[in-house]
């Protein structure tokens, strides 16, 4: 009778299958709620709007989420493997070409400025205190890598309307609209000025970053929900990929600032004016 052959002495054994892992146990859900979940999961949803309806879920069912996930894994490694058809292939070796390129970053700090940082300000950001450490390490580490540095600056006349809405800030002729000392630029850093909430609205900064030959943002500063948002906003409608790094800005509060990053981490760069950037790009 033939069997398994055992391994003659002094011959190591045959490597063992690895074993597939064992998923997590979800967290005691009724069995409506862990349906609702799979269901969830497997609707083939975009990841930015999963991840906006996950904020939304119960503390318990985003706790079931990653154990559903996980499980959904072990089912998948245990199908047999179905080879992508010439069209989906195609696609997948042209974005992995795509990818191959190194983006052209700069580092966009927002309105870090003496109204914003100086304690006792009406304007005064006090947790844009906080950041200017991991800023100014961001900034040096960015200048060692050749990336650009753009400094943009909210200035107003005194004259300008927009000071009833919001009180005096950033008036032009005083110290306010300066650069916080700890931040301050080198020549070689590029400085735009702006009036309103966007960095793009009625200054250079298009012109500035089609110089530098720039597709993707490091956005950093404050005020988070104001200029940052409304900057990101403008930025994505122009084709550009925007990156705000948690720990290098700062909002008027912690809800208001929460609320500004997911809303950031969903929206995508309009996709005709960045596939039209990258085209100008290549071109140049």
């Amino acid at each position: 009778m033939s069997g398994p052959q055992r391994p003659g002495r002094g011959e190591p054994p045959p490597p063992a299958l690895p074993a597939l892992p064992v998923p997590p146990t979800p967290p005691a859900l009724p069995e409506e709620a862990i349906a609702d979940l799979m269901g969830f999961v497997l609707a083939g949803r975009h990841e930015r709007l999963t991840d906006l309806a996950n904020a939304s879920l119960p503390a318990p069912a985003r706790a079931a989420l990653g154990p559903i996930h996980d499980t959904l894994a072990v089912m998948a490694l245990t199908a047999e493997p179905v080879a992508p058809s010439a069209a989906l292939r195609a696609r997948l070796m042209s974005s992995l070409a795509k990818g191959k390129r190194k983006p052209r970053a700069a580092l966009v700090v927002v309105d870090m400025l003496k109204d914003h940082l100086t304690p006792g300000r009406p304007s005064e950001v006090p947790r844009a205190r906080d950041i200017v450490p991991a800023l100014a390490k961001r900034i040096e580490d960015a200048r060692k890598q050749g990336v650009p540095v753009v400094f943009v600056v909210d200035e107003h006349d005194a004259s300008d309307p927009d000071l009833e809405m919001w009180g005096a800030h950033n008036v032009r002729g005083t110290d306010g609209p300066e650069i916080w000392p700890e931040l301050n630029p080198t020549p070689k850093d590029r400085v735009v000025k702006k009036s309103t909430y966007s960095a793009f609205v009625g200054s250079e900064l298009q012109t500035v970053l089609d110089e530098l030959k720039v597709e993707t943002l490091v956005l950093t500063g404050c005020l988070t929900e104001l200029g940052m948002l409304a900057t990101a906003t403008d930025a994505m409608q122009r084709g550009f990929v925007v990156d705000v790094p948690p720990d290098s800005q700062a909002g008027s509060s912690p809800e208001l600032e929460h609320v500004a990053m997911g809303l950031m981490r969903v929206l995508a760069p309009y996709g005709p004016a960045r596939k039209a950037r990258l085209e100008m790009l290549a071109a140049a």
